[in-house]
């Protein structure tokens, strides 16, 4: 609708006269859901699977988590990760343990399945903050998104195209003179330290192209996984 889709902006005169948007004078804003933020992340990087139906899939996890929990006869006691496509479908798609949800989604609230939810909870925690930063699955759409970005020819152009598929916009001045510091100081750190440039590129079953430079597709990823981390990207 025209209302939900109000910029969630509160302007002064909207405070004074709507302060608590009984009449809908902005759009809601809140976090989004972790099925959300993981497809909107694998969108804005590419790497989103655009197939409908089928069976579930079993996206990257950590290890152990299903075999914490399972009985020795039960049929889902060892998590046994996909491949290829299957790792970039829509959360939708994920296959889920009742006992033991996805942990990535579990952290941003996502509910057991084990009961009825009619509103879920949503939290702040630094743990959030940490799946977005590590988690494989983010670190992989951030390389992605980095290596689209560098087809442009140049540092202001590569860092707004990340900006147009993250956040819809282009960067403002303070902002991409922001985001040009932090690629200057990682380029600095991986141009000494070209293995472990190697290393970040390397996460993921996707391979990040070979014609790019590692330390500089390294800090192109740093970046974009900045950009993952703002506000602007973890809430509507």
């Amino acid at each position: 609708s025209a209302a939900y889709r109000q910029s969630a902006e509160a302007t002064p005169e909207k405070l004074e006269k709507d302060p608590q948007d009984r009449l809908v004078s902005r759009g809601p804003r809140f976090r989004l859901d972790g099925e959300t933020l993981r497809d909107a992340a694998l969108a804005a990087s590419g790497l989103l699977a655009p197939a409908i139906g089928g069976p579930s899939v079993k996206p990257y996890q950590p290890e152990g988590i299903w075999e914490a929990v399972a009985m020795n006869g039960s049929d889902t006691r060892f998590y046994k990760q996909d491949h290829g496509d299957s790792l970039y479908r829509r959360s939708l798609y994920t296959f889920w343990k009742r006992s033991a949800p996805p942990a990535s989604l579990e952290i941003f609230n996502a509910p057991t399945r084990e009961t009825c939810t009619v509103r879920r909870e949503r939290t702040n925690t630094p743990l959030q903050a940490l799946v977005v930063m590590n988690d494989p699955q983010f670190v992989e759409a951030a390389r992605a998104l980095a290596a689209r970005s560098m087809n442009a020819q140049t540092l202001d152009a590569q860092l707004d195209a990340m900006s147009e598929r993250l956040l819809s916009r282009p960067l403002e001045p303070k902002e991409r003179d922001i985001l040009k510091a932090s690629y200057k100081d990682f380029l600095r750190y991986y141009d000494s330290n070209p293995a472990e440039a190697k290393k970040l590129i390397a996460v993921g079953e996707s391979k990040p192209p070979e014609n790019l430079n590692a330390p500089e597709l390294a800090s192109m990823t740093m970046v974009a996984n900045q950009l993952l981390n703002t506000d602007e990207a973890l809430n509507k």
